[in-house]
């Protein structure tokens, strides 16, 4: 399979410290392809999908590596040709829809205003496609929709048009950035079954930000472990579950809860493991001051 996105190297820190935020990850995501990044809150998750689509917070630069884009080199572009190829082949599904509408504005421009502005469609041409894939997430009354704001909808709801607004101009990559987590179970497990649906029908390939292994298992075909900005593992789903190959792995997948043993305690974390790994971090910190 040929990679759509590829990580090499990827270092971001704290603009004027030598404080690495990421540290030399190197990935990719082969187009079509459903690809985990996993790891406990506060790993550096959400940051690579960040760098992968320019927004950053100010405070953090990108200090190496190498962003792929089919084969396009984000990170050596000019600002405004990097942001049309961004716009026009990638997407992002944010985390918490609430947040990630705009209260004050109708659900039909926050959908269309993309195809609009960095497609060149027309007004009409937009508000059909955004009417098609309202229908698509299956949302009834799509018009109705449209026309309404963000706190008229259900949670379920704006999550399904977030999704739906990832997908207008049909995308090549789609990053994920824990899609479910404000969500209550019941409704988690529709929109996984949505979003599968929809990268299965697009072909797109996706970035998949989440720190719950149990969800990785029903949505990935690959899955990358990360700590501390580091990656300690990558592997196929169905290996990794088999035989995990790190220590810091091996200890996530005995935290999962299980739910075919409902009366078995919670394993958390043994810190022994995260003192090892946290070691080469450390190690690999030293190794990259010294080089640079």
């Amino acid at each position: 399979m040929t990679a759509f996105l590829e990580i090499e190297n990827l270092s971001a820190a704290i603009k004027g410290t030598p404080d690495r935020l990421l540290r030399s990850v190197s990935l990719h995501v082969n187009s079509g392809e459903v690809c985990g990044l996993v790891g406990e809150s506060g790993a550096g998750k959400s940051m690579i999908g960040k760098a992968v689509l320019g927004i950053l917070p100010s405070a953090v630069e990108i200090v190496e590596g190498q962003v792929r884009l089919d084969g396009e080199d984000l990170l050596a572009m000019p600002q405004r040709e990097r942001r049309r190829l961004i716009g026009a082949t990638a997407a992002l599904i944010p985390q918490d829809p609430l947040t990630a509408l705009n209260p004050s504005r109708r659900i039909g421009p926050q959908i269309t205003d993309r195809l609009v502005d960095i497609l060149g469609w027309t007004k009409h041409d937009a508000r059909t496609r955004a009417a098609e894939l309202l229908d698509e997430v299956h949302i009834e009354n799509p018009q109705r929709v449209l026309a309404s704001y963000p706190h008229e909808l259900s949670g379920g709801m704006r999550q399904r048009v977030l999704i739906a607004s990832a997908f207008a101009a049909n995308p090549k990559l789609v990053i994920a950035d824990e899609p479910t987590t404000a969500l209550d179970v019941t409704v988690q497990k529709q929109i996984l079954r949505l979003i599968r649906e929809m990268q299965e029908r697009h072909g797109t390939a996706m970035l998949f930000v989440t720190h719950d292994l149990g969800v990785v298992s029903k949505i990935c075909q690959r899955l990358v472990v990360l700590f501390a900005g580091m990656v300690v593992e990558k592997a196929g789903v169905s290996d990794f579950y088999a035989n995990p190959a790190h220590a810091y792995s091996k200890a996530l997948l005995s935290a999962t809860p299980k739910f075919t043993e409902p009366f078995t305690s919670l394993t958390p974390v043994d810190q022994t493991v995260i003192s090892a790994v946290s070691e080469q971090v450390e190690a690999a910190d030293r190794e990259w001051r010294h080089a640079h």
